[in-house]
């Protein structure tokens, strides 16, 4: 356990930014799931509207340092090639 004055408003930082940091990725995945879901469920009306957010959502906890930015952009190209993806199969399968 911490002992001087700065150790000790060092672990309360800390806990804050913890909290703050559990919060965020936690909002993340949420984003992310709705937006696998839609895909799977093939909903071509609201998985772009889900990309945005959860893009939206991937992009501000990266310029809060919660993720590194290699990471949101994996998420981003992902979650954008699974909806563009879908959104092809359709059409493809129509010619």
């Amino acid at each position: 356990m911490a002992n001087h004055r700065s150790a000790l408003k060092r672990l309360r930082q800390n806990v804050k930014r913890q909290e703050r940091n559990r919060f965020w990725k936690s909002t993340m995945r949420t984003a992310v799931k709705k937006v696998r879901e839609a895909v799977e469920n093939e909903d071509a009306e609201n998985a772009p509207t889900l990309l945005r957010e959860a893009i939206r959502t991937i992009d501000h906890i990266q310029t809060k340092g919660v993720i590194h930015k290699n990471a949101a952009s994996r998420k981003v190209s992902r979650l954008t090639k699974l909806v563009n993806n879908m959104q092809a199969a359709p059409t493809a399968a129509g010619k």
